[in-house]
């Protein structure tokens, strides 16, 4: 890490320098079994989108079930990278900031996979905000949460009361699970949430 040029997770030239030297340890290589499982029990496809998408494997699983999926990454290299993976469906990959990117479409459901985690926590309250403001009520914010108390990130880590005390003014948690199939980096320290963005 000593040798990257790039130190700050809010510039886009950070992630790229990462995708381009080949260490991207968040990089799971495929879909988590918890999004699989929610993707096959939904009852209807969703209008989703996916925030920091990386290499962008869940949107082969999503457009697979029929969702309009739209993943965006702000590094140009991790959109390069998710594009040449994804073949047919590389269009569904766009190079766009989270905190200006306007859907095409009202969203249904905004998938959270190391995107809170990955910005300092000083952005938290903003992340979660726009994540308010995306969604309708009755819209679904789903995926897996870090919680460490670490200073050191990213990974940043998050407590679970301090989750909970970003996301209960705007949303209702409906799930909360272990995950049994965490890379390295997030073992032991991740859970499958969903939450419902209130009325």
């Amino acid at each position: 890490m000593s040798n990257f040029n790039s130190r700050d997770p809010n510039a886009p030239e950070f992630w790229s320098e990462r995708f381009e030297r080949r260490f991207t340890p968040w990089d799971r290589g495929g879909t988590p079994e918890a999004l699989a499982k929610f993707i096959a029990a939904s009852e209807r496809p969703y209008t989703a989108l996916i925030p920091g998408c990386g290499a962008g494997y869940e949107v082969t699983a999503m457009a697979g079930a029929g969702w309009d999926v739209t993943a965006i990454d702000f590094s140009p290299e991790a959109v390069k990278e998710a594009r040449a993976a994804l073949g047919a469906l590389a269009q569904r990959v766009v190079q766009a900031d989270f905190f200006d990117y306007t859907p095409p479409k009202p969203l249904d459901f905004i998938y959270e996979r190391a995107f809170l985690c990955a910005l300092p926590p000083a952005r938290r309250a903003e992340i979660v905000a726009r994540w308010a403001e995306l969604l309708p009520p009755g819209g679904l914010l789903a995926g897996f949460f870090y919680f460490d108390t670490g200073t050191k990130g990213p990974p940043f880590g998050i407590a679970p009361a301090e989750l909970d005390a970003l996301l209960a003014p705007s949303f209702e948690r409906l799930e909360d699970a272990p995950v049994d199939d965490s890379i390295s980096v997030f073992a032991g320290k991740e859970r499958w949430q969903v939450w419902q963005k209130r009325a």
